[in-house]
């Protein structure tokens, strides 16, 4: 046996140290701790120091005493006493035992009779180390099959760390047994007849179930259930279930019920890859509640996901898809608050810095005005982009080829093919301006049928157009020292000029791509602003602003303003209050950065006629601690003809706000300030720490939506925290008890 090879030749080497002791007057002068390396018979080594070492040559027997410590193939034994007895072939451990395994595992006990080399034996008031935080304890523990598995008898188990102050000692959670199998092989406990409490009251007896160690990342198991009340809804509850197939492929299946809403499986899948995932997550529900009224017999369905699938170093296939069976039945079950819903497969490949890409597009409407046969399906959409590596002429040079195949059920289908070439010369000067010169070239051809009467005089007919331009981009930073208490500021102004004909926006042309449009700080300093291909701005422009940083130690303050002039009035912005006439809207924007703590923005767009502020948006985002704040505020004028969109103002804001310790609030209110009614509301108290997480949240929201009606929801969460991994599952304690499948 190895462990008696291992103390029998300790043994024999002590007695030897032993007599040279007894023969050197030094060596016993000193009194030293004893100290001596140790073989074992199939060539491991280790170490056994000790205050004193006896050897009884009659019954074979070792003593070490005083501050034993025996390192043997790094596993470590320590002790007040150990003694060795050679012809029985055990190691008796007396004294605050600890061993210490290869893995980081640390056992500790009052009592140890070990063997093989301290893997095996029995300790008595076992105390075990398990991971970062894992604690497991016994009144006796046996160590058997060369030490990867552990019996004990009367044990308690707990991922959360153990405070000292008298008093604190009780952890969140615990788990009490009768009695406790480990296997360190498969890095599995399991438990018999055992207790669950939280804050040191008993909450759940179950007589047996298993968990992984705290080291495992991944495990199969069943999670804590999710409970709740809602008004439409009624009372219910789901039970995930957590499939981990590898440490890159998973499954998540969520069984729920609700007294309105029938029963629901929902189901999660994920994988990665070198360069590439994917996920999707999918629901059905049959409920005897359906329909408008609430009282037919209805299955309803969803899917989302998501994927990019690497091909090769070049190309790489993707897709992400949002589909529902029912307009409401995402928004009633709470699991999106998506009221259009974009489907794509694509293709797409890159290659030095050009890049071609094939794509599909289904569009689903879920909003009580939408009509999805008039939906357009876009097959094929190709882009394609070449940019050679080279400069040409001294400037970048791109080629652009667009085309798309518009199709419906119900309405006009058109299909377009774009040619585009552009060439743009940066250069600096000798003082410090910035100019780009730029030129571009570009065609489109129109095949359209089915058109209405309005659009043409002709139901299929075809339409070409060419579009050029020349544009100028100026600009010229000016840097200073110390100012307003910054470190430095840096103003510079932009001119951008841009020679273009009118007309390129023959009134046959289709408008499939260009109708989202809205005039800000992102688009000011843009030569087309108008997304897509099938309008764009023509004659002669000027883009002008300003871009001013105030620079400081811990943050900055950015500000931006600009305004566009014309020759004269666009006519496809005659309805467009932001750019109709000779000039536009003045548009602006300022950006104060000074994280973690503030960050604060607010967009704008004054009347340039009038001085009116038409639109406001701000963003507020603050933190201290734990604290936090998230606030915005919204105001839209009536939009563009292309919009046909109302005016909105509103404003929503979310605070956190920590209390004592691990304690916080938590609120949130979204409110329709333009009809002064609110939309949504909600609060809660939680507690969370490296251990445990609860909380208690009620949410309101106050719309309605055919047969969503406002409804009130109270939901209570709670998470228990196995170890330090943020992907650890369980069975019973994955490190988030609690898991929401959110479409």
């Amino acid at each position: 046996m190895p462990g008696a090879g291992l103390l029998r030749t300790s043994c024999l080497l002590v007695a030897a140290a032993l007599v040279a002791a007894s023969v050197s007057p030094a060596a016993g002068a000193q009194q030293s701790r004893l100290s001596t390396s140790i073989l074992g018979p199939a060539g491991g080594a280790g170490l056994l120091r000790a205050d004193d070492v006896t050897y009884d040559t009659n019954t074979s027997v070792m003593t070490a005493l005083g501050h034993v410590e025996i390192d043997y193939n790094d596993r470590i034994l320590t002790a007040d006493k150990v003694t060795y007895d050679q012809d029985k072939d055990v190691a008796t451990a007396d004294g605050h035992v600890t061993i210490m395994a290869p893995n980081g595992d640390v056992i500790f006990g009052s009592h140890a009779v070990l063997t093989d080399a301290m893997k095996d034996g029995t300790i008595d008031a076992f105390a075990a180390l398990i991971g970062q935080y894992g604690r497991l304890a016994a009144v006796r523990a046996t160590r058997i099959d060369n030490g990867t598995h552990a019996i004990a008898a009367r044990a308690v188990y707990t991922a959360c760390k153990i405070c000292k102050e008298r008093g604190d000692r009780t952890p969140l959670w615990q788990v009490k047994a009768t009695r406790v199998y480990y296997d360190q092989i498969n890095h599995r406990i399991y438990y018999h007849n055992a207790t669950i409490s939280l804050f040191g009251v008993p909450l759940m007896y179950t007589p047996y179930f298993s968990q992984p160690d705290p080291t495992v990342k991944h495990s199969s198991g069943i999670l804590i259930p999710t409970f709740g009340t809602e008004t439409t809804l009624g009372t219910f509850f789901r039970v995930p279930f957590y499939v981990a197939f590898s440490d890159s492929q998973d499954m998540t299946l969520a069984p729920y019920y609700a007294t309105h809403g029938g029963e629901m499986l929902q189901g999660e899948y994920r994988q990665r890859w070198d360069h590439g995932g994917m996920w999707l997550q999918a629901s059905v529900t049959d409920t005897p509640y359906g329909g408008l009224m609430g009282t037919q017999n209805q299955v309803y369905s969803s899917l989302f996901g998501a994927g990019i699938i690497p091909i090769d170093n070049t190309w790489h296939a993707g897709y992400d898809v949002q589909l529902t069976s029912n307009e409401t039945y995402l928004n009633l079950y709470d699991l999106s608050q998506y009221d259009r819903l974009t489907n794509d497969l694509f293709l797409e490949g890159i290659s030095g810095r050009s890049r071609f890409e094939i794509t599909g597009y289904f569009f689903q409407g879920l909003r009580e005005t939408d009509v999805n046969s008039e939906f357009p399906v876009v097959l094929p959409l190709i882009d394609y982009t070449y940019i050679p590596l080279d400069d040409v002429l001294g400037g970048t040079l791109q080629f652009n080829l667009n085309t798309a195949a518009v199709s419906r059920q119900i309405g006009q289908e058109d299909q377009r093919l774009t040619s585009e070439l552009n060439w743009k010369w940066p250069f600096v000067t000798a003082d410090g301006q910035l100019i780009t010169f730029s030129v571009d070239a570009r065609g489109d051809v129109y095949h359209v049928s089915d058109a209405p009467i309005t659009l043409s005089d002709k139901s299929d007919y075809y339409v070409s157009r060419g579009l050029p331009y020349a544009a100028l981009d100026w600009r010229w930073p000016f840097a200073s020292g110390p100012v307003f208490g910054a470190s430095s500021l840096v103003v510079t102004p932009i001119a951008q000029l841009i020679y273009a004909p009118y007309g390129d926006n023959p009134p046959n042309v289709p408008n499939e791509d260009s109708t989202d449009f809205q005039l800000d700080d992102t688009d000011i300093f843009s030569i087309n602003r108008l997304p897509g291909y099938d309008l764009v701005e023509t004659g002669p422009r000027a883009n002008v602003g300003i871009l001013a940083n105030l620079i400081y130690p811990t943050g900055s303050v950015d500000f931006l303003v600009g305004q566009i002039y014309r020759l004269k009035p666009d006519p496809i912005f005659a309805g467009n209050t932001e750019l109709s006439g000779t000039r536009s809207d003045l548009v602006g924007k300022v950006t104060v950065n000074f994280l973690p703590h503030l960050s604060v923005t607010d967009r704008v767009d004054v009347d340039s006629s009038t001085g009116t502020l038409d639109r406001n948006e701000v963003y507020v985002d603050a933190i201290y601690g734990r604290t936090t704040l998230e606030l915005s505020y919204l105001k839209l004028p009536e939009e563009e003809v292309l919009l046909g969109l109302g005016s909105r103002e509103e404003i929503n804001g979310q605070a956190t706000v920590a209390l004592w310790k691990d304690w916080i609030v938590y609120a949130g209110a979204e409110r329709d300030l333009a009809a002064s009614e609110m939309i949504a509301s909600e609060f809660g108290l939680g507690y969370e720490d490296e251990c445990l997480g609860v909380s208690l949240s009620y949410h309101r929201t106050y719309t309605t939506d055919r047969n969503v009606p406002p409804e009130t929801s109270w939901v209570f969460r709670i998470e228990l925290k196995t170890n330090d991994t943020s992907t650890q599952q369980s069975d019973l304690f994955p490190r988030h008890l609690y898991s929401e499948i959110a479409l």
